[in-house]
Formats: C-alpha cells, structure tokens, sequence
C-alpha cells in the first residue's frame, strides 16, 4: 500500500487526484506538492523562518491547501484568515499575528488592500490570486527555483477564534521539530475514531470554508491519508448531492444550519440523488436540535456521527446508535481525552449536575496568542474551559446546557437559552432562532426570543401567540420568552455559529451583565 502524506503520495503515485476544485477541475497530488513547494521556497526567500507567520484570505481552492502545505514543510504557522471580516478586522489579526507575509484573493481584494494597508504588510510580502492592487501573482512566488524548499521542518495552523464572545485570539501550539514527511500518528488515529482510514476508497466532500478550524483539518488530514477532497466554493443544498452522487463522496464534516437547509429542499428534490455512497457524515461547531437530526438519520441512515470538541483541544464523540439512545448528548471524551465539569472553585461536580465543561487532550498545551491572562483564565487542574456548560450523567456522556456567557439569571434562576432554542426549533415557522436574556428591572434578566421564519410563514402576535403555546406545553412558564421579534437572517458565519452579542449587546449598553 502506498504510504501516506502529500509528498509520499506524490512521489509514489503522482497523478493520484488530490483535490477536485468547485469548478471540476482534478489537482493531483505531484501537482499539488509541486504548488507547496513553490510557495515554501518562495516564503522562505522573503527571509521567513520556523516559528514566523504567514496569512492567508482565500476562497477554498488548490491556493488555500498549497499555502497550508507550504507552511507546513517549513516550519511557519499558517494564519487562515475569514474573508467575511471587515478591513479593521483583518488588519487586527494581521498585525497580532505579526504575519510575515499575505496572501489574498482578488475577491477580497479591497477589503484585503485595505487590512494589508492597516497592518503594515510591506509591498514585496503581498501576494494575490488574481488581480489585486499592490500585490505581486502568487505565481511569482517562488518562481524560478526548483524542488524542496531548503529548511525542511513541520509548521502549524494558528487559527484565530471566531470572536463571538470578544476579539479573536490566535491558538498558537509549540513547533515540534519534526520531518514534514513524516505525517504524526495522531492525524491517521483521530481519522480513525470515525472509522476513516488512509485511502480505503474515502472521498471527503469540504462544504464550508477552509478558515474554520476543523474544516481544515478534515481537509488536509483527507489529503495526508490519500482521500481526494471536493471542494464546494459555498454551500448549496441541492449542489451538495449531486456532488454526493458524482464523485462517490464517502465521508464530509456539517454543521446544523446545512442539515436544516438539506432538509428544507422538496422531497422530490432530496430523493432524486443516489447518496449510497456516504459511509461517515461528521457534525459539529454549533446544537444540533434533536429533530433536525432525527429527520437526518431518517433520510441518510446511520452514518452521522456528531462530535463536541474546540480549536485548542480535545473533544468527545457519539454515534448514531448511542445519539438515539440518549438524544441530546455529544458523546463520551474520545481516545486520549479527558472531560471533567467543575464548579467555578475547580471542584467536580455530580453526575447530572451543570458546571463548566473542562477539557484535556493528552500532554497537548497552547496558548492564547500574546494573551496570557485569557490563558490562563481558561484553565484549571492542567485542564481548559472555552466556556461551556454542561453535564455528564452516570455513564460519562456529556451533554451541553449553554455558553456561561449566554446563561440567563432571571430572579436567581439559571436558565440555558439553547434549550429554549431547540424546542422552537421544532416548530415548522421557526427557520432559525437565537434566545438571549435582556435586561429587566425587578428581575434582572428576562428572556428574549429573535426568530428568522420559515419559507411561507407570517410574522407578527399571531405567530407569537402560536409560539408561546407550542413552548408552553414542553418547558417551564419560567423559561418562555418574555418577548418575541423577528429577522429575515440571523447573524450566523458559513459556518453556522451563531453572533448572538450582535443581537444581545444592543440591549445591554451602559450595562453590566452578571456574567
């Protein structure tokens, strides 16, 4: 069997495809490592060294992996950069990760001239597919050389968290030293807690952007382990299975709002593709209500398995078989992690009783980027919290209730706005919602329900009367939303988290929150 990772590969079977493109063209892998090595000997040209950075604001495309491999073999961290940011955003992050380089797409090429600008990229370390004021064709970097870059050793993502609850911090790892060739154990091993194995006929289908965290990952380990990756430019329910039927897609990572979109298509529509193909349909980054993944497993089978994880570390998994026998849980700490719930004194608290999720993946430790003190706030007893809370029942399941930060405090009760959420979800006028407390006089916090409605459904008291009742038989009087509003769109990100401060802050400004 061929050995893994990109050069391998490339070396033994070189016009193996390694990426199909959103337009259908075929990279192979001697191609693909070819573009990688360009780049790396390019960046290193500049006079970038192991631990320096390098950022990318890319479409997903053979130009966002090349530049990840790039970084890969030499030794840089490799900053994926959302293209949905504002220029202030991009300049932000630019300049906190001290980037040595930039390159852009000329779709974003204002908004990326203007971070460049901003951040002070110099002119000869702009780079742009496409045209792009001010930056030199990626094609040049690197041209006029030949084969490996010099200084070979393995660099590293560092990417930036979403920012949902402040400014975005770089989760920044140690560099290990180690031969770039040499693909960790821990890549074909963390493939392997969902049955995924190096080549085996597996055809990852990547439908959200590549600057998300465990989008990349899934990507570039599916190309380290021999799975060709077919790239989606944008997520498109009715695209999505016919790129299912056509390439034989075995396996590809989703999130909730893509279920609820799959599923909004005509019954006609979702029966007419043949998804016989798809052997491990992967969720995460945000609730899942339960009937939405009911109505999946219904239509696909037995092959989604969702899993509860962050950007720093460690995480757990469930399958479809253990999800339908304890609906709602994310699952048990995967191999080599370790899941606790603590009180806010780092005491462990009960079986079914709420607290702060704390995880551990093995020895791995990060840091905050140039932020200590958000580092260390975040830890305790060698473990790390991003904020959660949940609980593990007696079996060690773990199930979620909320983010501390979006917990409601209404006259000292404690009330978990996803619950809230989930149960609205199940109403066929709910298209999407977000529950957040607001405040209130006597009470402190009363809660508040924004609904972006179903295709066909009118907003207005009726509908806020309808939903009141349908909560009213399925929570506590406590729980039902003091007031209801509505969107056309909620302010979610491709890849489906939720900007719930964009609609709570408002509300709260001059004030301070108890939490």
């Amino acid at each position: 069997m061929t050995d893994i990772g990109l050069w391998t590969i490339a070396a033994q079977t070189p016009d193996r495809p390694a990426v199909i493109e959103p337009d259908g063209a075929v990279v192979s892998y001697a191609a693909l490592a070819a573009q990688a090595d360009r780049i790396g000997r390019g960046l290193q040209a500049l006079g970038l060294r192991p631990g320096d950075c390098v950022a990318g604001m890319l479409p997903n495309g053979r130009a966002a992996l090349a530049l990840f491999f790039a970084a890969l073999e030499t030794g840089l961290y490799v900053v994926p950069v959302n293209w949905h940011l504002t220029p202030a955003e991009v300049g932000y992050i630019l300049r906190d990760s001290e980037a040595g380089a930039f390159v852009a797409h000329e779709r974003f090429a204002e908004v990326a001239a203007a971070a460049a600008d901003q951040a002070g990229i110099g002119a000869a370390a702009r780079f742009a597919v496409g045209a792009v004021p001010g930056f030199r064709p990626l094609a040049e970097l690197g041209a006029g050389g030949a084969g490996r870059p010099d200084r070979r050793t393995t660099g590293a993502p560092m990417l930036y968290t979403s920012g949902t609850s402040g400014r975005p911090k770089g989760v920044r790892r140690a560099l290990t030293g180690a031969d770039p060739d040499a693909v960790p154990p821990f890549t074909a091993w963390f493939f392997g807690i969902f049955g995924l194995r190096p080549f085996d006929g597996h055809v990852h289908l990547c439908c959200s952007p590549l600057y998300h965290t465990a989008v990349l990952n899934f990507a570039t380990i599916s190309v380290q382990l021999g799975h060709p990756v077919v790239l989606m430019d944008r997520f498109d329910p009715q695209a999505l299975l016919a790129l299912v039927e056509r390439h034989r897609v075995t396996s590809s990572h989703m999130v909730p709002t893509q279920f609820r979109r799959l599923l909004a298509l005509p019954e006609p529509v979702r029966s007419a593709y043949d998804l016989s193909s798809l052997r491990c349909v992967i969720h995460a980054a945000a609730p899942c209500p339960p009937e939405v993944k009911r109505r999946m497993l219904e239509w696909w089978g037995p092959v989604v398995t969702e899993y509860y994880a962050a950007t720093e570390g460690g995480g757990s998994v469930i399958t479809a078989q253990e999800w339908l026998a304890r609906p709602g849980s994310v699952g048990t700490p995967w191999p080599g992690s370790e899941i606790r719930i603590l009180d806010d004194n780092g005491d462990d608290r009960p079986a079914g009783e709420p607290g702060l999720v704390y995880l551990r993946m093995g020895a791995s430790t990060f840091d905050y980027h140039k932020d200590r003190d958000k580092t260390l706030a975040g830890r305790a007893r060698g473990m790390f919290t991003v904020g959660d809370i949940g609980y593990l029942d007696a079996d060690g399941y773990l199930y979620l209730c909320d983010r501390k930060g979006d917990m409601i405090i209404s006259g000292g009760v404690n009330i978990y706005p996803a619950e809230i959420e989930a149960e609205l979800s199940c109403h066929p006028a709910v298209g999407d919602v977000a529950v957040f407390g607001i405040p209130h006089q006597e009470w402190g916090e009363e809660v508040k329900a924004v609904v972006q409605p179903a295709p066909g459904a009118v907003p207005g008291p009726a509908l806020t009367a309808e939903l009141l009742d349908f909560l009213g038989g399925r929570m506590a009087r406590f729980k039902l939303p003091a007031t209801v509003d509505y969107v056309a769109a909620l302010p979610r990100d491709p890849n489906g988290k939720l900007y719930k401060r964009r609609l709570r802050d408002p509300y709260w400004a001059g004030r301070d929150r108890a939490i």
